[in-house]
């Protein structure tokens, strides 16, 4: 970035990548409340400003979407059962007491609790089966047996443009 931005200009490039609205990003960077829809739409078209606002968005962007890397990284993870997924177990208790007639009362309780378990095994052999795609383990055999009719024409040069 040739130009450097302004205090002001950044203000107004931070806000509006936060809201999308150069309008409001002008007013909330301290511009004028007469002038912030024109010079919302003015620093818009500003080089400096559109180069920042770019640059930064991509970033955001690109740390949003997993790449490669991050993809087997993961799939590691699972297959190593080094992930895990929280479950809701339902935990009962029973209290059993005798009420002043000597007659049994039992108390049932339920309680909902979670849980942290390691990757099922059908997850760990999904991630299995993905990373050996990735790593070219498997290959497709395909049977390419049978008939096939095969021509083959020579042209041995007529200069006439026709063939015999």
């Amino acid at each position: 970035m040739a130009a450097k931005l302004t205090p002001r200009q950044k203000a107004f490039a931070e806000f509006y990548i936060q809201l999308g609205n150069a309008t409001e990003a002008a007013k909330r960077a301290g511009y004028s409340e007469k002038t912030a829809n024109r010079i919302g739409a003015e620093n818009l078209t500003k080089p400096v400003i559109r180069e920042y606002v770019d640059k930064v968005q991509s970033e955001i962007s690109s740390s949003r979407i997993a790449d490669a890397r991050e993809v087997q990284e993961t799939l590691t993870r699972i297959l190593r059962r080094e992930e895990t997924e929280s479950v809701v177990i339902v935990c009962k208790t029973r209290k059993s007491s005798y009420d002043k007639a000597g007659k049994r009362k039992t108390e049932e309780k339920e309680t909902p609790e979670i849980v942290r378990i390691p990757a099922k095994i059908s997850d760990v052999n999904k991630a299995a089966e993905l990373l050996g795609k990735v790593h070219g383990l498997y290959t497709d055999k395909v049977d390419l047996s049978g008939g096939v009719d095969l021509r083959i024409q020579v042209d041995y040069g007529n200069d006439q443009g026709s063939s015999e």
